[in-house]
């Protein structure tokens, strides 16, 4: 027998996915603004902030793409009433935690940026595992199935 989701999850929750569905979506917007990034659009970018932006490996661009794009679709499942959101959001915090570990740790990114620099990327992370307890707790009060 097929488990029903239960139809009365609090309105809270469907609110807070749409709202973390379109922050999400706004990341997806931010990494194809930096992969499609023009020549003529970098050379305005002060030296500091183009270096980072051209040395960033490969390996780091994608954990910018599978942090926002899991994290979307992750997003779309929670809205779906789904469980697998759940494995989605969990990717999308790996992806945050590895791009993240570039950005602080094999960047002067702190240095250019300075401290309010780190006002976004502590946002990013804070919400990223905020949406992993989400999609938990709307597994264990079977409001997803």
């Amino acid at each position: 027998m097929v488990e029903e989701t239960n139809k009365k999850s609090p309105k809270w929750f469907m609110v807070v996915s749409a709202v973390l569905l379109v922050w999400n979506l706004l990341g997806v917007m931010a990494y194809i603004a930096q992969v499609t990034m023009s020549p003529e659009s970098l050379a305005i970018l002060p030296d500091e902030q183009r270096q980072i932006i051209e040395n960033t490996p490969v390996w780091a661009t994608a954990a910018f793409a599978v942090a926002v794009n899991f994290g979307a679709l992750g997003c779309l499942l929670l809205l779906l009433k789904r469980n697998l959101a759940g494995l989605f959001l969990q990717l999308s915090l790996a992806g945050v935690v590895v791009q993240m570990f570039h950005s602080f740790f094999m960047t002067k990114a702190i240095e250019v940026y300075g401290p309010g620099g780190l006002v976004m990327p502590v946002m990013v992370l804070v919400i990223a595992i905020y949406l992993v307890t989400l999609a938990a707790k709307a597994k264990a009060h079977r409001w997803t199935s």
